[in-house]
């Protein structure tokens, strides 16, 4: 591992778990300081060392935001298929919610939910993975944000750390889970895997062929926001988690990448643009921790308190972000062996 790229790497291990668990308030651990450290010693090599992996392994191939997309969404059937296994999982952890997202679009075929699978691997894409290396690449200079951070010595490490708490969530569910998938439910979702992983590879993303100006970074956060919080509101306002409720979910999520992908093709679409929509993206999480019943016995004074100072911690990220672009007023153009 350089020291040039330990600051940002150590940034982006700490931050993918937060946004990964601890922004959305659901847990038991949510306004318990102690919990919420101690969770970090298998939530930083989960969450922390994925979402730094993708980053080096498509930033080593000379790769750049298609690739780490297919390479979150691998990790997003990984983690809820063969790691903690709640895609299969009819009763996981007891979760009284998880019921009612899941049966209404059941595939008995599969043995799971579409419209629970749906999040699980959408909210891992975003938030665990995409979102965090969006947010720390803005922190870096503009020929960093496009190179590997680790060394081959670091990222064995961070390989090492990550099949360590891999098995470890496994075990544990071994151990407090009566439910174990079967074996065509753990091969279709290690197939899905590979395939991604191959996809990733094989995709190659377009030249910047569009001369029209991008639309102004705040601009780009708002439509993310906007379109990203239709699914979250219809599931509080209307309970909306079928098969209609899959399709506006679908929808939505394919209208934003379209959305995106055609911006990003302008020539002057800037890491202030993927900041603003990765931290949009974030925002709708953190909103939604206020509306969100925390598992277990969680007061409402703990509640808020956690969703305020996640809230606030998020915001002051982004704004520091922002003004260390401006400050630096490169255009964040890839170079065209590097496309980002």
């Amino acid at each position: 591992m350089s020291l040039r790229g330990l600051p940002p790497a150590l940034g982006l291990l700490v931050l993918a778990p937060l946004c990964a668990e601890y922004l959305s308030g659901y847990d038991t651990s949510t306004g318990n300081p102690a919990e919420l450290l101690g969770g970090l010693f298998v939530f930083v090599p989960l969450y922390g060392a994925a979402a730094l992996l993708i980053r080096e392994a498509a930033r080593r191939a000379g790769r750049g935001w298609p690739t780490m997309i297919l390479l979150a969404a691998a990790f997003g059937v990984l983690q809820p298929g063969l790691i903690d296994q709640a895609m299969f999982n009819p009763s996981y952890r007891d979760i009284d919610f998880l019921g009612p997202m899941l049966t209404p679009t059941y595939i008995p075929q599969l043995g799971l939910g579409a419209y629970l699978s749906l999040h699980w691997i959408a909210g891992h894409v975003i938030f665990s993975i995409c979102a965090p290396i969006a947010i720390v690449e803005s922190f870096v200079r503009p020929e960093r944000r496009t190179t590997p951070w680790l060394g081959w010595f670091g990222t064995l490490v961070t390989a090492a750390a990550f099949a360590g708490a891999a098995l470890f969530v496994v075990q544990w569910h071994l151990e407090t889970e009566d439910f174990v998938p079967s074996t065509g439910q753990l091969a279709g979702a290690g197939a899905v895997v590979l395939a991604l992983i191959a996809a990733a590879f094989a995709v190659r993303p377009g030249a910047r062929a569009d001369r029209r100006p991008a639309p102004r970074p705040w601009l780009v956060g708002v439509v993310t926001f906007v379109i990203m919080m239709i699914s979250p509101v219809l599931e509080w306002t209307t309970s909306l988690v079928d098969w209609t409720g899959f399709a506006v979910y679908a929808g939505r999520l394919a209208v934003l990448a379209a959305v995106l992908a055609m911006w990003s093709r302008r020539a002057d679409w800037s890491q202030s643009h993927r900041l603003a929509a990765a931290g949009a993206a974030l925002l709708t999480s953190a909103v939604g921790a206020f509306v969100t019943e925390p598992l277990g016995d969680v007061s409402p004074a703990a509640k808020l308190g956690h969703n305020i100072a996640f809230a606030f911690g998020l915001a002051v990220l982004i704004v520091l972000a922002r003004i260390l672009l401006a400050r630096k007023k490169a255009p964040c153009l890839p170079p065209p062996t590097r496309p980002s």
